[in-house]
């Protein structure tokens, strides 16, 4: 947002040679001419148009004066490079972005400003009996004076704008892992850190675990979700996203966008505090995305999976489990074991009714009356008795799973 160099104003100008009373009655002048630089500043541009009083007045003013000492000691030392004023308008640059202010503002008055001062001093010019041509070098001195203080103050605007975005991105990493940590995270500290890093603190949150992308540039890229904690550096990637019921949630095509097609698992709404547990969920889910045992594409969200969830919750048991609970299986042979699965699942799933088993696996019922004999041989009286059935359906649901997954 700098101030361009104008073409017609050269970077090292050749020093003029002002008749040394010139700098004299600026100088003594110059209160008078900040009096009408500042009226017309407040006048023209509405974002300093405030209270009289206070420390932004002592601020414009302390600027005006400045800018116009550095033009009239232009005058009086064409060699003098205004160091000093330059730093001033580097530190105002800087203020205006750490106040949230846009640059524009200042650079209008800037603007405004130096036109005001040059009608102001070009008339003492004139009045003095200066040449047309000195007037006119002293007007190109006028307009160099303008861009160095603009441009300054933009430099100042721009680092301190690159330094607050850098220091809120490190603040908000902060407060996402506070967030995922595990263990109990209190919540005065979430508001504290949530408050530094100018992040509304939401009713619930989700975490959405993103499988790695094909494309190393894609994984670099933030992905865009408004409000949304991210961090691409982290194994996996995640966001988590604020609200994610509501309208701007992980329910809005905003979002389906932003993911760009990347596999994606979506951990349940969760209380703020309890953010690791959607966390866990949803890595749980994207491991059991890229093992086909959940979709291997598109978006997974663990509401719509929790009693698989649950299931691999913990391999190991789980894996005793289906050892114990279909051991009778293991008799047969693996196409075998697969059909006669599949039918007593449905079996124990449709309260022992064989025409629904029929029509949830489109087969004949004496189909299924075949293989129901044939599971009875196995498994005798077990498939009769309710305190195994629940064992039983979870070994089946795993085994239906596994299934799929080859």
């Amino acid at each position: 947002m700098a101030v361009p160099t104008p073409h017609d104003v050269p970077d090292h100008p050749t020093a003029p040679q002002f008749p040394p009373e010139l700098a004299k009655v600026l100088r003594a002048d110059l209160a008078a001419v900040a009096d009408e630089v500042e009226e017309e500043v407040r006048r023209q541009v509405p974002e300093y148009a405030r209270p009289a009083d206070g420390a932004y007045r002592q601020n414009l003013r302390s600027g005006v004066v400045q800018a116009l000492t550095l033009f009239v000691d232009h005058i009086a030392d064409p060699r003098d490079d205004g160091g000093a004023i330059a730093a001033t308008y580097y530190e105002l640059g800087r203020g205006e972005a750490l106040e949230g202010r846009s640059l524009d503002a200042l650079q209008s008055a800037l603007r405004v400003g130096g036109m005001c001062a040059w009608r102001r001093m070009g008339r003492t010019a004139e009045e003095l009996g200066l040449d047309s041509t000195l007037v006119a070098v002293l007007g190109e001195l006028a307009f160099r004076t303008v861009h160095e203080v603009a441009q300054a103050a933009a430099s100042g605007y721009a680092e301190a704008r690159l330094r607050s975005s850098d220091e809120l991105e490190r603040r908000r990493g902060r407060l996402l892992d506070l967030l995922l940590e595990d263990g109990p995270v209190a919540p005065a500290a979430v508001q504290d850190l949530a408050h530094g890093a100018r992040w509304p603190v939401p009713r619930t949150v989700a975490v959405v675990a993103l499988a790695a992308a094909p494309d190393r540039r894609e994984e670099d890229r933030p992905l865009a979700a408004a409000g949304a904690l991210v961090d691409m550096g982290a194994r996996p990637p995640r966001m988590l996203v604020p609200d994610p019921d509501g309208s701007g949630g992980i329910g809005g095509r905003a979002f389906t966008l932003a993911l760009r097609g990347r596999p994606a698992a979506i951990g349940p709404a969760v209380a703020v505090t309890e953010a690791a547990q959607s966390l866990r969920l949803a890595t749980r889910a994207l491991g059991l995305m890229g093992r086909g045992v959940l979709p291997r594409q598109g978006v997974v969200r663990c509401d719509e999976h929790l009693s698989t969830l649950l299931l691999y919750g913990d391999e190991p048991l789980l894996e005793r489990l289906q050892t114990r609970a279909l051991a009778p299986l293991d008799a047969v042979s693996a196409g075998q074991r697969d059909r006669l699965a599949e039918t007593l699942l449905a079996w124990l799933l449709s309260g022992s009714n064989v025409p629904d088993v029929a029509a949830r696996l489109h087969i004949h019922p004496q189909t299924v009356r075949y293989r129901l004999r044939q599971l009875e041989k196995l498994f005798g009286d077990v498939l009769h008795d309710p305190a195994t059935r629940l064992d039983l359906i979870l070994a089946l649901r795993a085994e239906s799973l596994r299934i799929r997954q080859n």
